[in-house]
Formats: structure tokens, C-alpha cells, sequence
């Protein structure tokens, strides 16, 4: 280790202890190894690097996406999402804890933001659940840790992040590669719940005729068919990404506004600033996490990491719970998308030397990060979680335990079963091959 990476990784570090937000901690670490270097031009440099980091047309999507997930929030979606899922699964005991998982795999996968189903399915969910018997400490572990199956199932600003990182990797094979991993977590959890209720005294919801599954259906169709335009649009080639968000704002505001009516025009300068606001939280992370990337390849970090992993063992598997474990020390302290920014480049050379496709490398650490948004000390959707539920996080961390092993195990099937994650690109890509 060089002197300049010992200094990039003390200073990080000191600042994260001293709770300076993330950003400020990477870049200040930069800086600070950037003037080490002594005969380089410091600030020219980090602003160089922050700048050409978010200056690529595929991040133009975050924006977008961030815009329709909000409108998607406030326009009633979960609400109708809720009634579907209800009609399914509801009537069985222990219903409303698969309605609610059921209802945050929808939610996240629409709206592409993890905190934003905690909040919207949260909201509504967690009194309910409440009031039919369920735990109030159970209900937001339940919905914390289901919100983050949105993360997995397309669309995703995170596997966004991941492809412009990782470079080469399609985001429409991110997006297919996700949807296996995204819903066979959420059966884990449903799993879980199922053990966990079995024998308690919690409610069970009427049982739905196929008419009233039909009606909940069609209600909600419109909030789910999201999904299919944006899939639909980018493997069949009528636009890119970045464009498919741009219809994915039209599409949830005509929805919102007009159809579902619940935006009126006056709530859009307030949703607008809302989503800016985010935007810009997630692009400074983006350019500090790029200059800091810029520093380790200059110190040539990965070739070291590389060297290192490669030299304990040469056996895969091995390799894969090494990083695994990292992974999820990283993300008890570290936000998803520096963690993604930083770790990808310095993971991914040695993962790809033995062998392992890049798609599902970046299907493995986002599944892998998604445990670290609901573990403190940097638990986005836990402290959303409590804050919605009205309790506190030690009270939480007794029912989530179940919920973290039912996750931990979908984490390593993901990760020693490479066909979960790549069979539907592959299919895919055959199907629409010439």
C-alpha cells in the first residue's frame, strides 16, 4: 500500500467517523490524496474528474427516472398496487405480510427507489398491518427489507449506475438479468414471513373472486404495464435508456394528472424541486465517487485488490464470499451508489479473471448492497422505515433478523447459480438475434 492510498483511505474514513455526509468524505479524501501527489494539479484534477464523471448520456436517466418515481408516489399507484396484491394473496393467513411484500416488489419496480415504496407502501401498510394483529416493529422490518426487491427488478437507476461504471455492460441486460433475482428475494422473504406468523393470531383477508381479482387487476394494470413500455421500448430497439426514462416521466404524468388524477397542476413545481433535489444529492456522489475512482486506478488499487484476492485462492467460490463479505461490511456504513462507484472497478478485474460474466457480477452487488440499506449505521429504508412506523431501530433489529437470513440466502443462490441472473438476457438475446 502506498502512501497516498493510506492517506485516501484515512481520511475517508476520519470523516466518516466524524458523520460528514458521504460526498464531502470523498471528495475531501480525493483532494487530499490528489495534493499528495504532489507534481499533479490538484484542484484542476478533482474537478476534471467530477465534471467528466457525470458527463455521460447514459446518466441522464437517473434525473428521469428519480422524476417519474415521485410522480408515481403521489399519483395513487401504491394504493392500487396494494388492492391487486391484496386480491391475490390476501386471503391466506398471514395475508397482508405477503400483500405487503407483494405490494413493495411492484411499487420498487415502477418507481425504481426503495425509500420511495417504504414511504408510499409504508404509509398505509404498516397501520393496517398493525390493526389486524401483525407487530408494529414486524411490519416496518417487513416492509424495510421487501422495498428493496425494487432495486432488482427493472426499471433501476443503481444497474444504471452500474453499466456507465462498469463500462461495456448493456443496461438492458442489466434490467432482464435483475427480474429472477428480484422476485425470488421477495419469495424468501414471503417464506420467511410464513414461518415466522405460523401459529400467531394475525388477520386473514377475505377471499377474492376472480371477478374482484380481474377488477383490482385492470385498476392497477395501467401503474404495471410502466414496466412492460420501458422493457418493451429498449429490447425492441425504439429507444435507448436514457430515452426510455424520458417516456417513463410522460407516461406516470399523464397517469398521474390526468387519468388517475390525484397530481393536480399547482403539486408540480413542488414534485419538480423534490426531484431536483435528489438528482442533485445523486450526481455529486457520482462525480466525487468517479475522481476517488480516478485515484485508485492511478495508484492502480484494482491490480493490487486483484493481485491479493487471487493470491489467497484461485477457486471461485471462494473469491465470490470473500467479496460477498466485504460487500456487506461496506454497505453497514456506505450508501449504495458511492459503494457501487467505488467497489466496481476495483472488484470487478479480479471477478471477470475468473471467469464471471460482468452482468452478473453487478447483479451480485446490488443484491449484496441491498441487505446494507436496511442495517445501521447507514440504513437508508430502515430509519425511513422507523420514521414512518413511529418506533425506533432497536426495537426493529429483533424481527428483521429472519428477514436479513431469508435475503442472505437469496444473496448466495444469486451468486453461485449464474443462471438465475443471465438465462432471461440469453434468452433474450437469441429470441431477437436475426
Amino acid at each position: 500500500m502506498t502512501e497516498q492510498t493510506l492517506i485516501l483511505l484515512v481520511s475517508f474514513f476520519a470523516l466518516l467517523l466524524l458523520n460528514v455526509p458521504i460526498a464531502i468524505c470523498i471528495a475531501v479524501a480525493t483532494l487530499l490524496t490528489v495534493f499528495s501527489l504532489g507534481d499533479v494539479p490538484t484542484a484542476y484534477i478533482v474537478a476534471q474528474r467530477i465534471s467528466t464523471g457525470i458527463a455521460s448520456f447514459s446518466l441522464l436517466a437517473i434525473p428521469f427516472f428519480i422524476l417519474s418515481g415521485v410522480l408515481m408516489g403521489e399519483g395513487g399507484m401504491a394504493r392500487r398496487l396494494m388492492d391487486f396484491a391484496n386480491a391475490l394473496v390476501g386471503r391466506f393467513h398471514g395475508g397482508l405480510a405477503y400483500v405487503n411484500t407483494l405490494t413493495c416488489m411492484f411499487f420498487g419496480a415502477v418507481s425504481g427507489s426503495a425509500a420511495a415504496a417504504v414511504s408510499s407502501v409504508g404509509g398505509f401498510m404498516i397501520p393496517e398491518m398493525e390493526r389486524k394483529g401483525y407487530g408494529r416493529d414486524f411490519s416496518v422490518a417487513l416492509t424495510t427489507t421487501s422495498a428493496t426487491t425494487g432495486l432488482l427488478i427493472p426499471p433501476s437507476n443503481i444497474m444504471i449506475v452500474y453499466a456507465v461504471v462498469a463500462g461495456g455492460v448493456s443496461v438492458a441486460d442489466l434490467f432482464l438479468a435483475g427480474v429472477v433475482p428480484g422476485m425470488l428475494i421477495g419469495l424468501l422473504i414471503m417464506t420467511a414471513c410464513f414461518l415466522m406468523n405460523r401459529g400467531q393470531p394475525v388477520g386473514t383477508g377475505e377471499a377474492a373472486d376472480l371477478a374482484t381479482v380481474l377488477a383490482a387487476g385492470l385498476r392497477a394494470l395501467p401503474s404495471l404495464a410502466l414496466i412492460v413500455i420501458v422493457m418493451g421500448g429498449i429490447l425492441g430497439g425504439v429507444f435507448s435508456a436514457t430515452e426510455a426514462s424520458a417516456v417513463a416521466v410522460a407516461y406516470a404524468l399523464v397517469l398521474s394528472v390526468l387519468v388517475y388524477r390525484e397530481v393536480g397542476i399547482r403539486d408540480l413545481p413542488r414534485i419538480l424541486l423534490r426531484s431536483a433535489k435528489t438528482t442533485a444529492v445523486v450526481m455529486i456522489l457520482i462525480g466525487a465517487s468517479q475522481a476517488m475512482s480516478w485515484v485508485l486506478a492511478y495508484e492502480q488499487v484494482p491490480q493490487q485488490v486483484s493481485e491479493s484476492l487471487l493470491a489467497i485462492s484461485s477457486n471461485k467460490f471462494v473469491i465470490l464470499l470473500i467479496v460477498n463479505l466485504l460487500l456487506l461490511v461496506v454497505g453497514t456504513f456506505m450508501d449504495m451508489t458511492p459503494a457501487v462507484l467505488i467497489f466496481t472497478p476495483i472488484f470487478l478485474p479480479a471477478l471477470v479473471k475468473l471467469g464471471m460474466d460482468p452482468v452478473h457480477v453487478g447483479i451480485v452487488m446490488i443484491a449484496n448492497l441491498c441487505i446494507g440499506l436496511c442495517t445501521p449505521p447507514v440504513g437508508t429504508c430502515l430509519f425511513v422505515g422507523c420514521s414512518v412506523g413511529k418506533t425506533s431501530i432497536a426495537r426493529v433489529v429483533r424481527p428483521l433478523l429472519p428477514l436479513f437470513a431469508a435475503m442472505f440466502l437469496g444473496l448466495l443462490l444469486i451468486t453461485y447459480i449464474p443462471w438465475l441472473s443471465l438465462w432471461l438476457p440469453h434468452l433474450t438475446r437469441r429470441f431477437l438475434a436475426p
